[in-house]
């Protein structure tokens, strides 16, 4: 049974605000993956389930499309020393950067800390680590060509032989701001997901941090059809929404790509009447855009850029249940989720979650709407 979508006039980012006690925010993962909490959603009732992720496969029919995000997150967060600012020597400091996303050869897009600090024409060098190399010896430099329209630099990197094999040697892996610690060695492992392949993106689509080998496994054999998109999520992930009505909202851009096999699974899944399941919302996302793009109603396999902002009101064309974590209070994915179950069904469900204790955002525990 299908929802009737919401009416949006008049919304605001404010009215997908909710409390949430910061000791619910996860952070670290479960002692194991996959040994995450998980509630489930009926979207036609709004009756919720208390459940495990393991239960998940129990969920799904046989013929259900499983959709995966196979982004591969890059070691993104950088330290760098300051060494000249147009041709005048400056003293030495350090700048955290992180890159956002490819902006040419050899350039990307980057938020740098402090900013003020950081002007065009600045030139970076980003040190070695002890733990890779000699101490002191310099592995990347930079410069600061111009601002981006979202206030980030573009850093124009002097060409080396292999730019991510480097970053795997020198780089962080870029946990969101509300993880309040480092990075860890753990980290490289379980930021990532079981089935990631294409490097890319600067946060983990965290959805599939749940899936494990095993998991994958048993969806198979009971009939379950697996594919992957991939979405790069980018800078969009750390931006705040700055306005106070949802019908100006605009989303940063990310690059996408639908796979030839994808593309035909989705046209057969929808043909034959078959439930076409999304892991995450970056795949809700990407799916939902190639629709509104297909000229006659079939998905063709390409590549580009989306800035899609789904909200209460969109009418979904492709996607039938969702599994998701929980967002935080008004950001366009709790947006997203709200216009796929009703916003306030899920405000409610988020209450239960809060009032079960259930744990909050990337590390945390997962949501299933059928």
């Amino acid at each position: 049974m299908s929802r009737e979508p919401e009416d949006t006039v008049g919304l605001l980012v404010e009215d997908f605000d909710f409390e949430l006690p910061a000791e619910l925010i996860a952070q670290e993962p479960p002692a194991e993956r996959g040994l995450s909490r998980m509630l489930v959603m009926d979207r036609a009732s709004g009756v919720l389930r208390d459940a495990s992720f393991a239960d998940f496969p129990s969920l799904l029919n046989r013929g259900d499309l499983l959709v995966l995000n196979d982004s591969r997150v890059i070691p993104a967060r950088l330290y760098a020393q300051r060494t000249l600012v147009r041709d005048r020597q400056q003293p030495s400091g350090q700048i955290e950067v992180l890159l956002t996303e490819p902006a040419g050869d050899n350039a990307w897009r980057a938020l740098v800390r402090p900013g003020k600090k950081v002007g065009i024409g600045e030139r970076l060098a980003f040190p070695a680590t002890s733990e890779t190399t000699e101490t002191g010896a310099i592995e990347l430099e930079a410069e600061v060509l111009d601002r981006g329209e979202f206030g980030e630099r573009i850093l124009q990197f002097k060409p080396v032989g292999d730019f991510f094999a480097v970053l795997d040697r020198i780089g962080h892996m870029p946990l969101p701001p509300y993880i309040r610690r480092d990075d860890a060695a753990g980290d490289r492992e379980r930021y990532q997901t079981v089935f990631s392949r294409e490097r890319g993106s600067v946060a983990a689509p965290t959805a599939g941090l749940h899936m494990t080998p095993h998991v994958l496994n048993e969806l198979a054999a009971r009939g379950v059809e697996i594919a992957h998109v991939t979405l790069h999520v980018g800078l969009g992930t750390f931006a705040p929404l700055r306005v106070d009505r949802l019908q100006d909202v605009h989303l940063h851009r990310e690059r996408y790509t639908l796979p030839e096999a994808t593309a035909a699974a989705i046209n057969r899944a929808v043909s034959e009447g078959r439930r076409i399941v999304a892991v995450g919302t970056t795949v809700v996302r990407t799916l939902e855009h190639c629709a509104l793009q297909a000229a006659n109603g079939a998905l063709a396999p390409h590549s580009g850029t989306t800035e899609i902002f789904i909200s209460p009101g969109f009418q979904f064309r492709l996607v039938g249940a969702l599994l998701t974590n929980f967002h935080l209070p008004k950001s366009s994915l709790l947006m997203l989720v709200s216009a796929f179950a009703g916003r306030e069904p899920v405000l409610a469900a988020y209450c239960h979650a809060v009032q079960h204790k259930y744990r909050f955002f990337s590390y945390g525990d997962c949501m299933f709407l059928t």
